[in-house]
């Protein structure tokens, strides 16, 4: 079904099952917005209040309905696998310091869902990243999630994408208004309204994705957010996609012929992202999620409302 078409959740025995059971976490970039904090960590084992930035990845996975992650590394992110692995030493010495709470938290962080690795070996970009992981996805449609891009909320931005790709077969990618002076950051999606129930106005056609304009060309503000919901048909686009920005294999040229050939969503999510790469994003997130935190959330505020701004 392509974008032309109206949605449908029927699914006869000859149609590529429409459930999104996969995730790939591209995390094998060297984050060098975030240097000199970057230059022995990972840029997704960065902490924001008190968990790391891929964590709050994974547990959107979750809530969606993500059944296997699969984590795109590089030289350098052992910790990562780490974070995600057992910790028997861990939990027998808290269990042995009577810290019941904190062995179950540790617990539940290697439990929570079943999660691969495999390498890219050379920053070629996202796109080239995101080909990695082919073997490991299969011939099933998959879930995209930058990690360091958080979208907290009861309504995980990749569910709503989900529901998109269940309802009509075809892919769906995030978006979200910004200043249009900044385009020059972002992918920028060029869409028209195509309202279908229960999305309504919020559900867009692509007929165009353009990778980081500059304002006086970019088609519109509508940047792509770190959410996408695509499937396995982006893999041959991928291999298909030459260099592009910045000489590397870009995810939003491949969505762009993925988009021609089979047509693609845009979807205005619900929810409000932090683009925690950044070091202005990283501050905002960190005190916005704070303020949510059930334990910290009411005495920080307080803090806040006491500095002399």
């Amino acid at each position: 079904m392509t974008p032309n078409a109206s949605p449908s959740s029927s699914n006869s025995a000859s149609t590529p099952s429409r459930r999104v059971r996969k995730a790939v976490l591209p995390a094998a970039g060297l984050g060098t917005r975030f240097l000199p904090a970057t230059k022995a960590q990972p840029k997704e084992m960065l902490t924001v209040v008190d968990k790391p930035q891929i964590q709050y990845v994974a547990e959107e996975c979750v809530a969606a309905g993500i059944e296997h992650i699969i984590i795109v590394t590089g030289r350098g992110k052992h910790s990562i696998e780490d974070h995600f692995d057992s910790a028997p030493m861990l939990e027998n010495f808290l269990t042995e310091k009577g810290k019941k709470d904190q062995v179950e938290m540790v617990r539940e962080i290697s439990n929570m869902v079943q999660v691969s690795y495999t390498r890219q070996k050379e920053p070629l970009g996202l796109g080239h990243a995101v080909l990695v992981a082919r073997d490991l996805v299969g011939d099933e449609p998959f879930a995209v999630l930058l990690g360091d891009v958080l979208i907290p909320g009861e309504n995980p931005a990749t569910k709503q994408l989900i529901d998109v790709y269940e309802a009509t077969g075809v892919g769906a990618i995030a978006v979200e208004e910004v200043p249009r002076e900044k385009t020059h950051l972002y992918g920028i999606v060029a869409g028209e309204p195509a309202p279908l129930p229960p999305f309504g106005n919020r559900l867009l056609r692509i007929k165009d994705l353009v990778e980081k304009p500059k304002p006086e060309v970019a088609p519109s503000n509508l940047a792509i957010t770190g959410r996408y919901v695509l499937p396995p048909a982006i893999f041959d686009c991928l291999a298909r996609t030459k260099p592009g920005a910045g000489n590397e294999i870009q995810l939003t040229d491949g969505m762009r012929i993925l988009a021609q050939e089979q047509g693609l969503w845009a979807l205005i999510y619900e929810g409000i992202s932090y683009d925690a790469g950044d070091k202005l994003g990283f501050l905002k997130a960190t005190v916005e999620i704070a303020l949510q935190n059930k334990e910290l959330g009411k005495d920080f505020r307080e803090y806040l409302k006491s500095l002399k701004l």
